[in-house]
């Protein structure tokens, strides 16, 4: 599937309810794609029968992570995301959470990292509310885009010095 619209990516998430599979939604920056991204994005939609994935847009990455970030445009973070086989829809949203997103899509399960506690997952109210449950993922040791272009950095850095 292609980088979608909000509407178009809540139309997706309806058709594929009313056709008896359970929606599963994911969200977040998705700034330089590691292995830990593929491998949650992967468990997240074993978890159901579509994941549809909102994207942070540019601006509100800068407003959430400062103004070095993102590394990649909205548009081609998307596109990568859109080309995995375990996602099937990708959609970017421009505020500074999900909330509306989520209202929107209206997922059976919410996925977020397991480094959110439980009473700060913003849309858990709306997907409990509808029956859907909210479940918090494990996340891979080792990987952290943060931590990737911190390496980066420091070679660079080495190497000009």
């Amino acid at each position: 599937m292609r980088v979608l619209t909000i509407a178009e990516a809540a139309a997706f998430a309806a058709s594929a309810r009313q056709a008896g599979r359970r929606v599963v939604f994911t969200n977040g920056v998705f700034d330089l794609l590691h292995p830990g991204h593929v491998r949650y994005l992967a468990a997240a939609r074993a978890l159901g029968d579509a994941l549809v994935v909102g994207v942070n847009s540019d601006r509100s990455v800068r407003a959430n992570k400062g103004d070095m970030r993102p590394m990649m445009p909205e548009q081609e973070r998307a596109e990568i995301l859109a080309a995995l086989a375990c996602v099937d829809a990708v959609a970017i949203f421009d505020a500074e959470t999900p909330a509306d997103i989520i209202r929107q899509i209206q997922p059976d399960i919410l996925v977020k990292g397991a480094d959110w506690a439980e009473d700060a997952i913003v849309g858990r109210d709306s997907v409990e509310s509808r029956g859907g449950r909210v479940v918090r993922m494990a996340i891979e040791e080792g990987w952290s885009t943060s931590a990737i272009i911190e390496k980066i950095r420091v070679s660079r850095a080495s190497k000009s010095s």
